[in-house]
């Protein structure tokens, strides 16, 4: 065993820029794993610290008991409380002061006009509360609201919209409010939470805009005297709550919060990049893998000569294997440091894209650490596993061999097992897409169909090689011949080098068409739903905003240009014990706005307890028209309500339809998240959308776009994903453009004799440096041709998939041109890998080449 680790020791110190290439694939897929945990620590440790610091005067919160949560949301939506409960809450023994918590949307209005917030985190409103241990924001310039019109706001929204102190703006409660700004304020130290938006009120304000009836708050919050312990606290205010009202501690309402900000964001987020972390390291062990077979090739008589000196089968592996250990082991170590690097970076650049990181130092786990040093280490040793037993089963008589040049090909049994493989997940994805849609079963396939075509890459690459080289037989001549005959010499090493980028490229068109598809998708689904001329609508990527005032479609209706104005409410309720988004509306406006497909019975007559119901539902419940359902809304109350239509698409309608008289005894804050415009006839599209836009401006001037501005703009949000996989993506593809680098680095060196007799008998350098550019372009072509199918067939996979578990229909859409700029970027990907490789050959002593052994 020393012998071995002697010789490893000895093979490391004299070929280091061998494993130059591992080093850096291990070191970049273990930096940005470690640079994701230690942010996402450090996130949620600076949330948790600014949401302590900003309720630590809070004991307790007195709240409604029950919450109402429909699909994709993680907080619900509870009933509000009455204020006068304040009285009864003051006299309980150990209660100090308690105060109304009154909050709403409410979504300011910047110095040029626009909204400030709303793309995603939420614009919030609510009453200013005087103690300022129970309010969370502290007041940082000028003074609390005291008259009706006056607010304090968040710094972060101040400095976001251009206000300052002595401003006057306009508040979307949705209702536009015009209010001065008296005061900023700070959340747990810092200039907001995240980018949330808050605007302070006066009590009085606050309860006449943010709530659907005077009197009511959203909860209760209470500090208590020396001494109670705010478990205690809880338990003395609990008997004297009514039914239906319970009291939770300072801290469970804190960690809620944080529970809150970690479901909606965090997770999500950092999940989005351990995605990109661990394609990223796939894509580097194919990498590692070719690096270290093709330095066991070369060495093929060293370990041979090794063998017959007497070292065993255990000895020659043992030692391939330790230097991959040692790589493995400073790589992900040094990745450990750079992770580190990428955090801080990345705390500092949040806040300069409009993310503020909550200060603090950052936050290194033992898990930060551990788990991509292991990661890295298992990565790179199980990478080299099978050529370290290939040099393990060196013939002792390799060692008279002439040649080391790795001349593989493709087995017979990996044909047949690739085509076996390749059945399988066929067969496993059409049933997880067309027979019984299943996203996990069309998942299993496409995994499946991965490793089909990993398997099956050095049976293909001697076809691929072959025709995608053609060209440059006539193109090159001699020096595109020589380029194709090389990369077809080892058809396995060619597809190992190929499969690295293969998956990236497979990746980046996956999303590609993905995107592409919800694009079309929405552009289908308002061409084919929404028969309005205009849409006034609030930002439709995230949930922020206030959302549009339920006035404004009558105001719109009420134009002489206009036709039709239909506003699009949202309630909650829950039906059969389940949470359900309600669509509150008019439901004969709607039906002459929106096509609903073949409607059942008669949207006409809903009236105060009837509901319109989609087909896919009607059938999910076993509804029909006649039948009745019992819906519980968020004031306690649970009515039955009869299924008076059924209609056939729910796309901008909803599942549920109810009235708006209906609705109104439940509401809480009112507001509309669309309002569709039909024009008279003979009004051209430019008059009746500037009347419109003229109307709409005293509500906030919310935004006004004909159809196809808003199905463009509603996948906005698409573009803005699309660039971030990219810029994530890109990481993948370095490490592969390492991957065909080092390979052709490794292949010259091996080569170095013949390429010393093509020097000898006349190739110039810069023909030289050709062939080895082409071998490269050819070996990136075929791993960005075979990307390109992939991840076409993937993306068919999931839209198909997501078709079939959705109510809603999707389309599927090959962006040509956005893939033809995939395979161009993988070309020059090619092009820029064999750079240095080929300067490198270029650079031969001919004589000293022809001499090699």
């Amino acid at each position: 065993m020393n012998a071995a680790l002697r010789l490893s020791a000895s093979s490391l110190r004299a070929h280091k820029r061998r494993f130059a290439g591992t080093f850096l694939a291990v070191f970049l897929g273990v930096a940005f794993l470690a640079g994701t945990l230690v942010m996402g620590d450090t996130l949620r440790a600076g949330f948790d610290t600014m949401f302590g610091n900003a309720t630590s005067g809070t004991d307790a919160v007195v709240r409604s008991a029950e919450a109402i949560t429909t699909p994709g949301e993680s907080e619900g939506v509870r009933e509000p409380v009455a204020t006068a409960l304040v009285r009864a809450v003051e006299q309980v023994p150990g209660v100090a002061a308690a105060a109304p918590d009154i909050q709403g949307a409410g979504q300011l209005v910047g110095a040029d006009g626009e909204p400030v917030g709303g793309q995603g985190p939420p614009t919030l409103a609510g009453n200013w509360i005087d103690d300022p241990q129970l309010n969370p924001y502290r007041l940082a310039e000028g003074r609390a609201p005291e008259r009706s019109g006056e607010v304090v706001v968040n710094r972060g929204a101040a400095e976001k919209g251009g206000l300052r102190i002595g401003d006057t703006t306009i508040l979307r409660t949705p209702d536009p409010v015009e209010v001065t700004v008296v005061g900023l304020a700070t959340f747990g130290g810092e200039d907001g939470m995240a980018q949330v938006t808050f605007t302070g009120m006066t009590r009085a304000d606050a309860e006449k805009y943010l709530t659907a009836r005077p009197g009511e708050a959203s909860g209760i919050k209470v500090r208590a005297g020396p001494g109670v312990s705010q478990r205690e606290l809880v338990d003395r205010l609990t008997p004297v709550l009514p039914k239906g009202v319970e009291a939770i501690t300072g801290q469970e309402s804190a960690a809620e919060n944080t529970d809150m900000i970690s479901s909606q964001f965090l997770t999500l987020f950092t999940t989005f990049l351990l995605v990109f972390s661990g394609v990223a390291l796939l894509v580097a062990t194919f990498s590692i893998h070719n690096t270290f077979a093709i330095v066991v090739a070369q060495r093929t008589r060293e370990n041979a000569l090794l063998r017959a000196l007497g070292a065993s089968r255990r000895q020659v592996a043992t030692s391939t294997l330790t230097e991959a250990s040692v790589v493995a082991v400073t790589a992900s170590a040094t990745g450990l440091a750079g992770g580190i690097g990428i955090a801080a970076g990345l705390q500092s650049l949040f806040p300069a894209i409009g993310f503020p990181f909550p200060e603090g130092d950052l936050v290194i786990s033992a898990l930060s650490m551990l788990l991509p040093l292991a990661v890295g280490v298992l990565v790179c040793l199980g990478s080299a596993l099978l050529p370290a037993v290939r040099a393990g089963r060196t013939a002792p008589l390799a060692a008279l061999r002439e040649t080391a040049v790795d001349q593989s090909g493709a087995s017979r049994v990996r044909a047949v097992t690739g085509a076996g493989l390749a059945a399988l997940a066929v067969a496993i994805t059409l049933t997880g897409v067309l027979v019984s849609p299943s996203l996990p079963l069309a998942g299993t396939g496409a995994v499946l169909a991965l490793a089909a075509f990993v398997v099956l890459g050095p049976v293909a690459a001697t076809t691929a090689v072959r025709v995608l080289g053609g060209p440059l037989d006539r193109l090159r001549g001699v020096t595109g011949s020589l380029a194709r005959r090389n990369a077809l010499r080892s058809p396995r090493r060619t597809a190992a080098t190929a499969s690295a980028l293969m998956i990236g490229v497979a990746v980046v068109s996956l999303f590609t068409v993905f995107g592409a598809s919800l694009k079309a998708t929405m552009d289908q689904t308002v061409s084919r739903s929404f028969a309005g001329d205009v849409a006034v609508s609030t930002p439709s990527f995230g949930a922020g905003g206030s959302g549009l005032s339920p006035r404004l479609a009558g105001a719109l209706e009420s134009l002489p240009e206009v036709d039709t104005a239909v506003g699009l409410g949202r309630g909650v309720a829950e039906i059969d014990g389940e949470g359900r988004a309600l669509t509150v509306t008019d439901p004969l406006a709607l039906e002459r706005t929106f096509d609903l497909g073949t409607v059942h019975g008669s949207l006409s007559d809903l009236g105060t307890d009837g509901i319109a119901v989609t087909r896919a539902e009607a059938e999910k419940r076993g509804l029909t028209t006649g039948d009745k359902v019992r819906l519980a809304f968020t004031d306690g109350a649970k009515l039955p309500f009869t299924v008076r239509a059924v209609y056939g698409r729910s796309e901008l309608a909803g599942d549920y339809v109810i009235t708006r008289a209906a609705w109104a005894p439940h509401r809480t804050q009112d507001a509309d998240t669309l309002v569709a415009v039909s024009f008279k006839k003979g009004v051209s599209a430019d008059t009746g959308k500037a009347a419109v836009e003229k109307a709409a401006a005293r509500y906030g001037r919310p935004e006004v776009q004909t159809r196809d501005e808003y199905a463009q703009s509603s996948a906005g949000g698409i573009d803005m994903m699309l660039t971030l996989v990219y810029a994530l993506l890109a990481l993948a593809v370095l490490i592969a453009l390492l991957g065909i680098a080092n390979t052709l680095t490794l292949a010259i060196h091996e080569r170095t004799r013949e390429l010393g007799l093509l020097r000898a008998v006349g190739q110039t350098r810069s023909q030289l440096r050709a062939m080895v550019r082409w071998e490269s372009v050819l070996v990136a072509a075929f791993g960005t041709v075979g990307g390109l199918g992939l991840g076409a067939f993937l993306g068919w996979v999931l839209v198909r998939a997501s078709d079939g578990t959705s109510d809603s229909t999707f389309a599927f859409a090959l962006p040509p041109v956005q893939l033809a700029i995939v395979a161009l970027v993988g070309l020059a990907a090619g092009a820029l890998a064999g750079l240095r490789p080929s300067h490198r050959a270029a650079r031969l002593d001919v004589l000293r080449a022809i001499a090699t052994e």
